[in-house]
């Protein structure tokens, strides 16, 4: 059995991660485990450069803490702006395998409606922009502002679950990468 080490206490993250491997590797057993590591950059990322370093310093910080494993995950989602009344959120993926190679992938971008957009300009995160827009709490727990917007028909599992298979790729074709 394999074990993945997932950087990121959060239910979601978690659920994401087995979804990918489950799907990419149906014939193979892995034991899952959380650890909260670092993204060591601002809690709410900005533009594509910095939401994928979070991903990556968590990946690299979840494998320092726990070098027995045989893959670390690295989970981040972050914000873009797109002019002065437009902003997008998405989310990068990276997977660091024992020997040595990575895997990257990035969900699709969905816009932000305004309201959510005007607080995040404030200076709130994104879950907690919804929150005040929506009335609801803990949503990067849950299905997420994506979750919301689409009536669930795509909550925050599935938005990450599909970045995670595409970011186990090279894992999958080894040969190729």
């Amino acid at each position: 059995m394999k074990t993945v080490i997932v950087a990121s206490g959060n239910p979601v993250k978690l659920a994401a991660t087995k979804e990918g491997f489950v799907r990419m590797f149906p014939n193979e057993e892995f034991a899952f485990e959380s650890v909260n590591a670092p993204s060591g950059v601002p809690d709410q990322p900005h533009g594509e450069d910095q939401t994928f370093q979070g991903a990556l310093n968590r990946a690299i910080a979840a494998q320092e803490e726990r070098p027995e494993a045989d893959y670390w995950v690295g989970l981040e989602g972050g914000i873009e702006d797109h002019g002065p009344d437009d902003m997008c959120a998405f989310a990068w993926m990276v997977v660091r395998g024992k020997d040595g190679k990575i895997g990257k992938g990035r969900t699709g971008s969905f816009f932000l409606p305004t309201p959510v957009i005007r607080h995040i300009q404030e200076g709130l995160e994104l879950a907690d922009a919804d929150a005040k827009v929506f009335g609801r709490e803990n949503a990067k727990h849950s299905n997420g502002t994506v979750g919301y917007l689409t009536g669930d028909e795509i909550d925050r599992t599935r938005y990450y679950a599909e970045a995670m298979v595409l970011a186990l790729i090279p894992f999958r074709n080894e040969t190729l990468y």
